[in-house]
């Protein structure tokens, strides 16, 4: 509780309570440095809704959140369950705090599970009680990867990461990345100066972030800032100013 935690930064920057002092000093910093971090976090939220959706109308009703953070603002457990109320979901964080934040909303919610592990380890996420009670492997899977690998770095093996979670999902099952990216037009210098210097994150460019979704098949619109995949409405400006892209991929 003495270091600053991406789970509490991010809930933070959706306007949430579940935050501590060090997390909102830090995230302060950091929107010091990139002013559309605040906005860019919304929009991933709302990406992550959107996402949901289309894989819930493509019959996926179960879903495998890594790296989730604290579901609050639009979660997938509540977003999922208005197109499908028989939908589970498991959500997995490394961060205690948020752990223990998130059992606590998801209290009395028998479809919904959460896990401390770590994105890393996929095979202990895999292979977890947790886990194997809530998902069945059999059928089709969404598998959640929304603002998280890109704290690993390339020794980390990413892509290697999601070929083990791939290994076991049945085809039909679905990718969805989210990823920090520098986009034309837009000064991340300072932000990326940031990230290096507080060794907390690490920036993809779009054919890094498209290695990712290898044996995967993109649907459309392929990798766009969030704001711009599929969206309701007309984007504004500011979704074209967002250092990050998102993309969803099925496993055929």
């Amino acid at each position: 509780m003495t270091r600053p935690s991406p789970a509490r930064i991010y809930d933070y920057f959706l306007g949430g309570t579940h935050n501590l002092a060090v997390d909102r000093d830090f995230a302060d910093r950091a929107i010091a440095a990139a002013p559309e971090l605040p906005y860019g976090a919304r929009s991933n939220r709302a990406f992550l809704g959107r996402a949901v959706q289309y894989l819930t109308s493509h019959g996926v009703t179960q879903f495998l959140d890594v790296g989730a953070g604290i579901p609050t603002q639009e979660p997938t457990h509540e977003v999922a369950a208005r197109a499908c109320p028989e939908a589970r979901v498991v959500y997995v964080d490394n961060d205690p705090v948020a752990v223990a934040h998130s059992r606590a909303l998801l209290t009395g919610n028998a479809r919904s599970a959460v896990l401390q592990a770590d994105v890393r380890d996929p095979k202990a996420i895999l292979t977890s009680e947790t886990v194997r009670s809530t998902i069945d492997f059999s059928r089709p899977v969404g598998l959640l990867l929304l603002a998280v690998l890109h704290f690993l770095p390339d020794a980390d093996d990413p892509g290697g990461i999601i070929g083990t979670f791939a290994e076991a999902l049945a085809p039909g099952s679905y990718l969805v990345i989210s990823h920090v990216s520098p986009q034309p037009g837009l000064d991340t210098e300072q932000l990326e100066q940031h990230l290096r210097e507080s060794h907390t994150a690490f920036m993809r460019g779009p054919q890094e972030i498209a290695r990712l979704f290898e044996g995967w098949e993109l649907v459309e619109p392929g990798l766009v800032p969030p704001s711009l995949w599929r969206p309701e409405g007309v984007p504004g400006a500011q979704a074209y100013r967002v250092p990050g892209l998102v993309g969803v991929a099925r496993l055929p």
